[in-house]
């Protein structure tokens, strides 16, 4: 399994960049499946996601499960989120106007972008169906699964070197900022 370093204030930054898009309040359900089309997207580019957050399976498609639990407000983290994100009425989410993004590179900024211009204007059905396509998800029932990111690599045409070495390369680049921090 490929293991990631999540980084709380990368999700938020992104989330935000998602948010000011969009122009307003989000239904979170939707916020949650942006960032995890445009993770997915930067991973299979670049061997390592925005937010290096843990990939399930639910029973709506695909989530990442730390974003998920901050925007349910079951974790606290390190407070970057509740920066940039803020709960606001009927399950959605707003951007606190906070506008600095310097955690992401102007290639995960592109990403975002492209996301939000394809899928954001989608409703609820929609965006759910278009992530039940992807190869990664499969049905849990009421249950979640841990997505192996190395389907995701195999379902974008990846061989399976390529796979061993961005597995590799996320190992040491996950011990070194467990041992570094930033």
């Amino acid at each position: 399994m490929i293991e990631f370093v999540f980084n709380e204030k990368r999700a938020a930054q992104a989330a935000a960049r998602l948010l000011r898009r969009h122009g307003g309040p989000m239904e979170y359900f939707k916020l949650i499946k942006l960032l995890y089309l445009a993770d997915r997207r930067v991973f299979i580019e670049s061997g390592l996601p925005i937010t290096g957050d843990r990939m399930v399976s639910m029973e709506h498609g695909p989530v990442l499960s730390g974003v998920y639990d901050l925007i349910k407000g079951e974790a606290t983290g390190d407070g970057s989120w509740r920066a940039y994100v803020q709960s606001a009425p009927d399950y959605r989410v707003a951007w606190t106007g906070c506008e600095d993004d310097e955690e992401l590179s102007d290639g995960e900024r592109e990403a975002l972008d492209e996301v939000h211009a394809e899928f954001g204007s989608m409703g609820f059905g929609q965006i759910r169906h278009a992530t039940h396509q992807l190869d990664e998800w499969h049905d849990p029932g009421k249950s979640s699964r841990l997505i192996d990111p190395r389907e995701i690599l195999a379902s974008a045409g990846l061989t399976n070197l390529e796979i061993d070495v961005i597995a590799d390369d996320a190992r040491a680049f996950a011990a070194f900022k467990r041992k570094y921090g930033r």
